[in-house]
């Protein structure tokens, strides 16, 4: 297989139709899940010659810690609907391509378990880098546990999804009727998160009435850098560098919360104003090529998340077709780099990307 697509109608034909549904669906009439992938067709490159260079370097450092490449793992709930191993052979996946993975509060391996994965797979001399996607829980001492099990794995950063006060409204779930994990799993982070309740798995609850005061105790409650996902708009971006996050990650979380939001490439210049370089900038939605990555780069963005196609190489070929699709972005990255005229991703600059012929923008 030589592209995301490709991988996605490998597993479309492997998997359970309710779980390709999950996986594929987003909120409503999935305006958005289309949006994020149009948004990248409306953009063009314009590429500069004879500046180039026999090696292109890709790689990025992020909050201290290096990744061989901008392209990380975007958190993804439920991997071992698609793949046996589920997470662990994402996190195998990730340390064999050198890059970051966020692991998913809603995963159904524990993140110990997941960064001993990483860290079995990884290469003598280097230590994976896992992040840990929380969602705050209205009971703040679930969320000091949550906390006390992610620093305690070795994860170097939490990423606080904001963007679900409530719950997204797939339809396709509703249709299906799947509403819940099969037999045998579980959101396994969620496992034995008190003392008095051995063996007992609590419910992610979402919550309408967090506020950024809950940012403000979460950063007095770790050392740990603590970037924002799901921030869409360009004023909560300036409220939430105020608060002193350390980072933010453009995301309107694959289409699957609130219908008919922006795609996060066309909103992207304007946080990148809101921001003015306080912090950095990563996004998400919509990467299926290396052309992808390069246009969120060239527009401000440190580094890029991919979440579906992930689970679209874990449904096709388990560890290995995760690492294949990671594998094949970098080389459709290094390509394009090539391509532009550019030596590395410092010379990506947002005069290599125009609007596409036709494009309102």
């Amino acid at each position: 297989m030589f592209t995301v697509d490709e991988f996605e109608a490998v597993a479309q034909r492997k998997l359970d139709p309710v779980y390709y549904d999950y996986i594929a669906g987003g909120s409503r009439d999935e305006v958005t899940v289309r949006a994020n992938l149009d948004g990248f067709g409306r953009l063009s490159l314009l590429p500069r010659v004879l500046r180039g260079s026999a090696q292109r370097d890709l790689a990025a450092t992020l909050f201290g810690a290096r990744s061989s490449m901008p392209i990380l793992i975007s958190p993804t709930a439920f991997h071992r609907l698609v793949c046996t191993e589920g997470e662990l052979a994402t996190a195998r996946a990730a340390a064999r391509a050198d890059t970051i993975m966020i692991a998913s509060m809603a995963s159904t391996v524990a993140v110990g378990e997941v960064a001993a994965a990483a860290r079995a797979a990884a290469p003598a001399d280097h230590e994976p880098t896992l992040w840990f996607q929380l969602y705050l829980q209205p009971d703040l001492d679930d969320t000091t546990a949550l906390i006390a099990r992610a620093t305690k794995a070795g994860c170097k950063a939490l990423v606080v999804t904001v963007d679900s006060p409530v719950l997204g409204a797939n339809e396709r779930n509703h249709r299906n009727r799947f509403h819940d994990l099969p037999p045998g799993m579980a959101c396994e982070n969620l496992r034995n998160l008190r003392g008095d309740e051995p063996g007992h798995v609590r419910q992610i609850a979402m919550s309408p009435e967090l506020s950024w005061d809950h940012i403000d105790w979460l950063r007095e409650h770790t050392e740990l850098p603590v970037l924002l996902k799901g921030v869409l708009h360009p004023e909560d971006a300036r409220i939430a560098v105020d608060h002193g996050v350390s980072g933010l990650l453009l995301s309107n979380h694959g289409g699957r919360q609130l219908d008919t939001v922006p795609a996060t490439i066309d909103l992207l210049p304007e946080f990148v104003a809101a921001v003015g370089g306080r912090v950095p900038l990563l996004l998400d939605g919509g990467v299926r090529r290396g052309t992808d990555v390069v246009k969120a780069l060239a527009l401000g963005a440190v580094a890029v998340g991919v979440g579906r196609p992930i689970v679209w190489g874990l449904a096709a070929g388990g560890e290995d077709g995760a690492t294949r699709v990671l594998e094949l972005l970098r080389d459709e990255l290094d390509h394009t780099v090539a391509l532009c005229g550019a030596r590395g991703l410092a010379d990506l600059t947002p005069d290599l990307v125009r609007p596409a012929a036709g494009s309102r923008r």
